[in-house]
């Protein structure tokens, strides 16, 4: 790149002209303008050869026009993705400049372009939303360095090419397909469920990138204030947004905003903003190739929470080219059945739209622990992601169906889906006015046997759901969310200052903190961390807090402190051995200590538990239950330990059954020692939420349930009609069988004795 400061020669910038012009020449032929082209470059930037690649559908790179190979080769030489130096370029979506190009690995020979005697190569991608749509190659004989200028040239070259190729200024759309798309017929596309729920109305199309009109300047330093200008109106909108949302989404949903609006201010986004411009680009050009770049550099990261962080620069671009054009935000009109549908989206563009118009999301992209996915669940509502190629196969107004229940998305739905889904949606509303009706009712089953029945939550807004759901309390709030969503590392006062909303909401209801649970699929990058090859069973939860006991410490100090004169339960995650809960426990007393020499209050009851996930502690409950005051089954981590099958791999997340005989077997022991003891358990995975499932766990005697929010109330109404005398029996048979699964057993069972699942 060109020094900060730096302005593109005048030399380059009529080149740019030159090649719009030669583009531009509206009455030749598409083929002519292309020769044209490499050949001006060619000769500007003393090259022997250019070349230019364009993609087909098929994601083949074709020779669309060259200067200095064989001209027979153009449309001819096909190169696959990845394949040689070209499809290299495409792959890493960035230039590639080698001396001596044959001795590269990547190097493919194609003997019909003759390009035999070249040595020296540099190639640049032409971007077009950070997908390479074409290569652009210069070559020499001699072997030699390209300079950073050079690159610098090129890469703008580049822009300048794909802008028109995109365009369909240059080649019809029909010209670069392979295969045509029948976008009106109904689809059905499987994504991930990111937010639950069900709704179904007419795609909205998020705001598409605008296209830059104009890409260079004749006026650099009149760019520069006009691009100062729109990012001091850009960051006066987000504070004003944050200033509005400080009522509406308290905690981790609220530092979300407070975290995209940080980005705004990153230097390194800034200063390559105006770099852009200083080398001679429109300020809508320039933030158009910094977010092309931005997004072909992310999209090579192989960290999920790198990759996710584009997704808010990309945002952040897109919100800058609507200011530069003069639009404001809140003036799109909606129907009032609006299914968004958006590639990926950051925080502050969803909480634009108004919500009692809003019914549902889609994404392309984005994971369940996006910005957008949580700010989409504080909100309730419905979102699937990764829902590969949806925005090509929609127009605005295409009635769609998000189904968040499942993760599918239904496009133009056949009239008789589409009455199933309204069915759906009936007997969700019924049951929601059921189960509020068994809010104050107790849990108790017909033969006498009380269950306590609790919520998971993670986000402040999941506090909601306490009154909402009549839950006795929480059984397992999730303390990593604030780490999460926060782009450092939270402070004590932030921490302490989470963990006393939650205790005042819960108010005389025990709540149950897990310590920090990050690593495996939860990565911060303010945490330096080593690659592991199997991240799930590497250096994650307590191992991390206990290899960095700062951490740790900090994390129990905000909560002591913020439980000062109340009851307060902590309980650490992924404990596989004995001395790792003494360790963990240890440190709790060393806080408590430094806590009482400063006068400090401390919690009038303190109770500290471990989550029993790790298989390794089943033969090991004599030693450890003595050491608590309390254990939690994460039946998540637990199953998925015993049967080696990651829950989160789809090829073989259902190669075993939850409902088996040997987890069954597993979680009896544990409650028998449990009982033996006098040691308190509880379940607090996913397993607790499903009837059927717990309806098997209250039948093994477990009495003390932790579910989602939407678990609650299914899970009430089946205890008020379960008689657990008569079940163990026939669970007690279940045991034994030699069967992979008993889970159509135990429905047999259910609905023999007319239990409600």
């Amino acid at each position: 790149m060109m020094p900060a400061g730096g302005a593109m020669t005048r030399g380059p910038r009529i080149l740019l002209r030159q090649i719009r012009e030669a583009l531009g020449a509206g009455a030749a032929p598409a083929q002519d303008r292309l020769d044209m082209v490499v050949r001006i470059i060619a000769r500007s930037m003393v090259a022997e050869v250019c070349s230019i690649y364009l993609r087909r559908a098929s994601g083949e790179l074709e020779l669309f026009a060259t200067e200095g190979l064989n001209p027979d080769a153009v449309h001819n030489t096909r190169l696959r993705a990845g394949e040689g130096l070209v499809g290299e370029v495409a792959r890493l979506a960035q230039p590639v400049s080698l001396s001596d190009a044959p001795s590269h690995p990547s190097f493919s020979y194609r003997p019909e372009t003759g390009e035999d005697p070249y040595h020296a190569f540099l190639g640049a991608p032409l971007l077009r939303g950070g997908r390479a749509i074409g290569v652009l190659v210069v070559q020499n004989r001699t072997e030699r360095r390209y300079d950073e200028d050079e690159v610098e040239d090129i890469q703008t070259i580049a822009m300048v090419l794909a802008e028109t190729v995109a365009s369909g200024e240059l080649l019809a759309e029909d010209e670069l397909r392979d295969v045509e798309v029948a976008p009106h017929r109904p689809e059905r596309l499987k994504g991930q469920r990111f937010a639950e729920g069900l709704a179904f109305g007419h795609a909205v199309l998020h705001e598409a990138p605008l296209a830059p009109e104009r890409l260079l300047s004749d006026d650099p330093a009149m760019e520069e204030a006009r691009l100062k200008l729109a990012l001091a109106t850009l960051k006066s909108g987000l504070d004003a947004m944050l200033d509005g949302g400080q009522g509406k989404l308290a905690g981790p949903s609220f530092e979300v905003l407070e975290t995209y609006r940080m980005f705004a201010d990153d230097r390194g986004w800034n200063r390559s903003l105006e770099e852009a411009v200083r080398n001679g680009l429109t300020a809508e050009a320039a933030v158009d190739r910094v977010r092309n770049e931005h997004r072909a550099r992310f999209a090579q990261a192989r960290d999920p929470y790198i990759r996710e962080r584009l997704h808010d620069f990309e945002d952040l671009a897109n919100r800058l080219l609507r200011v530069l054009a003069g639009d404001k935000p809140g003036e799109r009109e909606l129907p009032d059945d609006a299914i968004l549908v958006a590639r990926n989206l950051g925080p502050a563009d969803l909480l634009e739209y108004p919500r009692d118009k809003l019914k549902g999301l889609l994404l392309e992209e984005g994971s369940a622990a996006s910005h957008a996915a949580i700010v989409a669940r504080a909100l309730q509502i419905p979102c699937v992601g990764r829902l590969m190629g949806l925005r090509d196969r929609l127009s605005e107004g295409d009635l769609v169906i998000a189904d968040g229940e499942t993760g599918e998305a239904y496009l133009r739905p056949r009239p008789d889906m589409l009455e199933a889904v309204q069915s759906r949606m009936a007997v969700r509303e019924q049951r929601r006015a059921e189960f509020a009706q068994l809010r104050d009712t107790p849990a108790v089953t017909l033969d006498g046997q009380r269950i306590s029945l609790l919520t998971n939550a993670g986000l402040a807004v999941d506090l909601e759901n306490l009154a909402e759901t009549g839950a006795e309390g929480i059984g397992l709030f999730r303390t990593e969310f604030q780490f999460m969503v926060s782009d450092e590392l939270p402070r004590l006062t932030a921490q302490t200052a989470l963990y006393r909303l939650v205790l005042d909401a819960a108010g005389d209801r025990p709540v149950t903190f897990r310590t920090l649970d990050i690593g495996g699929d939860k990565v911060l990058p303010y945490l330096e961390a080593e690659r592991e090859e199997n991240p799930a069973l590497g250096r994650r939860a307590i191992r991390l807090g206990l290899d960095r006991p700062s951490l740790l410490r900090m994390q129990l100090r905000a909560l002591l402190t913020a439980a000062a004169g109340r009851e307060l339960r902590v309980m650490f995650p992924m404990i596989a051995t004995v001395d790792e809960f003494r360790a963990a426990r240890e440190l709790v007393d060393i806080e408590c200590a430094w806590a009482r020499r400063r006068g400090r209050p401390l919690p009038a009851l303190l109770r500290v538990g471990a989550m029993v996930e790790c298989p390794s502690l089943l033969w090991h409950l004599d030693a450890l239950l003595p050491l608590t005051d309390f254990v939690s089954i994460g039946t998540n981590d637990l199953f998925q330990y015993m049967y080696a099958a990651d829950r989160t791999n789809p090829l073989v997340s259902d190669r075993y059954d939850p409902l088996s005989p040997p987890t069954l077997r597993a979680l009896q022991t544990i409650q028998k020692a449990c009982a033996d003891t006098g040691t308190p358990v509880s379940i607090c995975g996913e397993l607790a939420g499903r009837p059927l499932e717990a309806f098997a766990l209250i039948t093994l005697g477990f009495t003390r349930l932790s579910a989602p929010a939407g678990g609650v109330g299914p899970v009430k109404r089946m205890i008020l009609s379960a008689d657990l005398t008569a079940a163990r029996r026939g669970l007690n048979n279940l045991l034994n069988l030699s069967t992979g699964s008993v889970r159509n057993e135990i429905e047999s069972l259910a609905r023999k004795l007319n239990v409600v699942v």
